[in-house]
């Protein structure tokens, strides 16, 4: 494997964790899935052509594995280790009101559509344009626009649904 390759998917390795995060739900199965598709891109390396984004080429390499997984596995339930860790030495409220912000928003955003989740991942949180992620999923560009005007309102509705003004109410003593 060329050394700039090697480099390249190395430095890659955090979006693609992030990417598998927001298809799984739960850390170890996001890491399971990136290994796994780590290993199948270095077995299929002549797959990549070179001068192309290797980005996109793993995103999709991610995605199909991770239909491939969904496919062979029964439905279970996961237990996430990141959710039970506790913070020591910080702002105890803060983080509280962070940490159940942003559970919030991971659980609204697992509500939503695999295709959806992935179109919103891919444009909102990795900054890919329409184009590429029309490359990376193989659907058109129109497909990607309206995946992601509904996963946007499907999202804005459901955070909004929540009562936020009730886990407010008593912090303004």
């Amino acid at each position: 494997m060329p050394q700039d390759l090697r480099r390249d998917l190395i430095v890659l390795l955090p979006r693609l964790r992030r990417f598998a995060r927001s298809l799984t739900g739960a850390s170890d199965q996001a890491d399971d899935l990136v290994q796994a598709s780590v290993e199948k891109a270095l077995r299929n390396l002549d797959g990549f052509t070179c001068g192309t984004r290797m980005d996109a080429w793993m995103f999709r390499i991610i995605r199909n594995t991770w239909i491939d997984t969904i496919r062979a596995r029964r439905d279970t339930v996961e237990f996430d280790a990141e959710a039970a860790d506790t913070v020591i030495g910080s702002d105890g409220r803060a983080t509280t009101e962070a940490r159940l912000h942003l559970a919030e928003v991971r659980r609204a955003m697992a509500s939503l559509p695999e295709d959806q989740r992935a179109v919103l991942m891919l444009v909102c949180v990795e900054g890919m344009r329409y184009r590429e992620v029309a490359e990376v999923l193989n659907i058109p560009e129109g497909t990607v626009m309206s995946r992601l005007s509904r996963a946007r309102l499907a999202l804005a509705k459901k955070l909004k649904d929540k009562p936020l003004g009730a886990q407010q109410q008593g912090t303004s003593q």
